[in-house]
């Protein structure tokens, strides 16, 4: 099968890794995946890639094109692109009520298939009609290694425990005010929090492994991977009731689902720092692995084009 990728191009590495990992998770099922990355910010700077894509698009046949995000798909569609797939994220949904209406307009109008990370999202989005397909996990990249060799990578101070908020702290939706305020509730100076910031995908893995719990404050998200990736690294975890974290965490000793309380942050925190070792968090997710979540698409896929 041949499929066409759309999605945003405007980080640092071009692609985002989600959607970069999910593409190799296709093609090593056999399919061919070309990418094709929409470059400029806002509206404007994504409506101005509409005539860009359609002469990319013309007198070329792909079976299945399959656009990530609400406004690289938007671009998408006013560019002519069929059979058109799209997968929504958290942000698509949770941060724009303009948007909402958006997306409920192409989809009537253009989009053959919708794609959501979370029952969350599917109620949020109220697209009654959509799939639920999380994002799925590369095991062979994340996985546990050992402490020595993890914080050799990051550079930490190996004689204190570490907490990893798990996502950049300037972005708004992540919280990042509430995660200190529950570390400064810790009063313990041999705890350090640190921050994800321009740290590059293939290094995450030690990252997380150097890390003695991950936090996520967010106030929205769909199906965060930071957290499925801290999971199959066997990770301890405490993160706020948001997306689908409770279904993926809850089950987990060691993993800990709270409220936008900062002394409940704090003593879930405090416990989670006090167990011992890691935690069994890859058996609860062995169903996302990512060629398991490839093999959902492509049914989703056959089922576009009959």
């Amino acid at each position: 099968m041949e499929i066409l990728f759309i999605s945003s191009g405007n980080t640092k590495s071009g692609i985002s890794p989600i959607i970069k990992n999910q593409g190799q998770s296709l093609i090593n099922l056999g399919h061919k995946v070309t990418f094709y990355t929409i470059k400029g910010k806002g509206l404007k700077g994504y409506f101005n890639n509409i005539f860009t894509l359609r002469k990319f698009l013309k007198n070329k046949n792909f079976d299945v094109i399959h656009a990530h995000y609400s406004l690289s798909a938007i671009v998408a569609s006013l560019s002519g692109a069929q059979p058109l797939v799209v997968s929504l994220m958290g942000s698509d949904v949770k941060a724009s009520g303009l948007l909402k209406y958006g997306i409920k307009f192409f989809n009537t109008l253009f989009w053959k298939k919708v794609i959501v990370k979370s029952e969350d999202m599917k109620i949020s989005a109220g697209l009654k009609e959509s799939y639920i397909v999380p994002n799925g996990v590369d095991f062979k990249k994340f996985k546990p290694y050992t402490r020595e060799e993890s914080i050799a990578t990051t550079g930490w101070d190996p004689d204190k425990k570490h907490i990893l908020f798990a996502a950049n702290p300037r972005r708004y939706e992540k919280n990042f005010k509430l995660a200190k305020a529950a570390y400064k509730g810790l009063g313990d100076d041999s705890v350090a929090l640190n921050v994800l910031e321009d740290i590059p995908n293939e290094l995450m893995p030690k990252y997380f492994n150097a890390s003695d719990v991950i936090l996520l404050t967010s106030l929205w998200e769909g199906s965060p991977n930071v957290i499925k990736e801290a999971m199959a690294c066997n990770c301890k975890i405490v993160a706020v009731d948001v997306g689908d974290i409770k279904e993926v965490i809850s089950t987990t000793e060691g993993c800990y689902v709270t409220g936008f309380d900062e002394k409940e942050i704090a003593n879930r925190l405090t416990e989670a720092l006090a167990q011992p070792g890691k935690t069994n968090g890859i058996d609860a997710i062995r169903h996302l692995d990512s060629n398991a979540v490839a093999n959902t698409l492509t049914n989703i896929y056959k089922d576009t084009i009959l």
